[in-house]
């Protein structure tokens, strides 16, 4: 008789769920994508719907393991862990989490050059092959300060995220991505920070610069745009790689 599969524990999942997003911390901290302990990434607590892991505020990225991480539920009550959230990051958080049901993680970055373009007038410009792969899923969301008007920021958050884009450039802040998985948060994270750095170092040279056919754009957007939740498995399995080399006992 074939044997029947057995379903997979909550507590499987959830340790799952721990270790890549400890994994995400290190990640971003080898990227340099970190703002000492000022910035933030989430994902959805498997089963649940009002309930997300953070990292502990105080904590800089290359601290953080699996077993550190908050769990926090949609109201800000910390769950599970010793430390305090970040309001900001909270509420950043939830908006996003509470209005796309679709995705399960949210990756939020201060870092250098998406800081300096998110300060552009021109936000992201098609001048890349990063940024045409992913500037049809880019919106932008002009700044506010989300601790002095949470409610009204917060709604402001989830209707400039809309109900289909994964990338927001947050002005004069930083930048924002969601992904159904890991995988898809990082990847797209990823290009985006890429193709900041790429634009600034372009403008910097102060020469003319060259923009692809619109065909060109369509054709390398089209990838990002019909992906599939798995489709970037391979670029997060080679970055846990990275992870366990450079960071072992981050999952501990």
């Amino acid at each position: 008789m074939a044997a029947t599969a057995q379903p997979v524990s909550q507590e499987f999942n959830e340790r799952r769920v721990r270790v890549e997003l400890a994994a995400m911390y290190r990640i971003s901290h080898f990227y340099g994508w970190t703002d000492v302990i000022d910035t933030h990434l989430t994902a959805r607590v498997p089963g649940t719907d009002d309930q997300y892991f953070i990292n502990p505020y105080g904590l800089m990225f290359d601290e953080i393991t699996a077993s550190t991480l908050l769990k926090v539920d949609f109201e800000g009550n910390v769950l599970e862990g010793d430390y305090p959230t970040n309001e900001a990051g909270h509420l950043i958080h939830t908006a996003v989490l509470k209005a796309r049901p679709d995705l399960n993680v949210v990756l939020h970055t201060h870092a250098r050059a998406s800081s300096a373009v998110s300060a552009m007038e021109c936000g992201l410009l098609p001048i890349s092959q990063q940024a045409n792969e992913v500037i049809k899923l880019v919106r932008y969301h002009d700044y506010h300060n989300v601790v002095a008007s949470p409610e009204a920021e917060c709604e402001a958050l989830a209707r400039d995220m809309g109900d289909d884009a994964k990338l927001m450039i947050m002005r004069n802040h930083g930048l924002l991505s969601g992904g159904r998985t890991m995988s898809e948060a990082f990847w797209l994270m990823m290009r985006l920070e890429t193709a900041c750095k790429i634009q600034v170092d372009v403008l910097g040279s102060g020469q003319p610069y060259v923009t692809p056919s619109q065909d060109a754009i369509d054709d390398l957007a089209a990838y990002a745009v019909n992906a599939e939740a798995d489709d970037y498995d391979r670029y997060w399995q080679a970055a846990l790689r990275l992870a366990h080399r450079k960071y072992p006992g981050f999952d501990a």
